[in-house]
């Protein structure tokens, strides 16, 4: 077996938050959107940031940019949903990751959702849905880590995920070899 060696350059201080970003563009990743509230209370925003936290209870993790008009919603209705979203999502995607121009509720408009148990918006034909309530919010410098008690679980098996990689979107399959 050969040992494979890549220089890895360094970066100045002061260039760190724009390096890490581009280093951060490597990592592939999974497209969710989170979303809150019913009604014109809706809000929701693309996130690349989810995580499963523990199976028993059943917890997940997702970051949320403090300033986002999303994390405030979800702090006030105490609940979210998580649609891990298939290939063919792509335009919830960009819409819920703010292309177009669209803000709160006008961002649900057009695509198709039913309402968890805890009312959050989940949208229909994702991969997965996970229905929470807030469990606890941890601020962090920029983001907030929100960790969300699962409260129901929504699997469509038969579709392939919406991946985000390098700035742009594809998917995965992993039996075209």
């Amino acid at each position: 077996m050969g040992v494979m060696s890549t220089a890895l350059a360094a970066v100045d201080l002061d260039d760190m938050p724009h390096d890490f970003r581009l280093a951060m563009r490597n990592l592939a990743a999974g497209v969710s959107i989170v979303t809150t509230g019913e009604g014109r209370g809706r809000a929701g925003l693309t996130a690349t940031s989810v995580n499963s936290l523990s199976i028993d209870p059943p917890c997940l993790l997702v970051c949320i940019g403090r300033a986002s008009g999303t994390l405030a919603a979800l702090q006030k209705n105490r609940s979210f949903g998580v649609s891990v979203l298939d290939a063919g999502q792509q335009a919830i995607a960009e819409r819920f990751a703010g292309n177009g121009g669209q803000h709160g509720a006008a961002r649900f408009n057009g695509f198709d959702w039913t309402t968890g148990v805890t009312g959050a918006p989940l949208a229909e034909g994702a991969l997965s849905a996970f229905d929470c309530t807030l469990e606890t919010l941890v601020e962090w410098h920029s983001h907030a880590i929100v960790v969300g008690r699962v409260r129901s679980v929504h699997t469509n098996e038969g579709a392939a995920p919406l991946t985000y990689w390098r700035g742009g979107y594809g998917s995965f399959d992993p039996q075209a070899g």
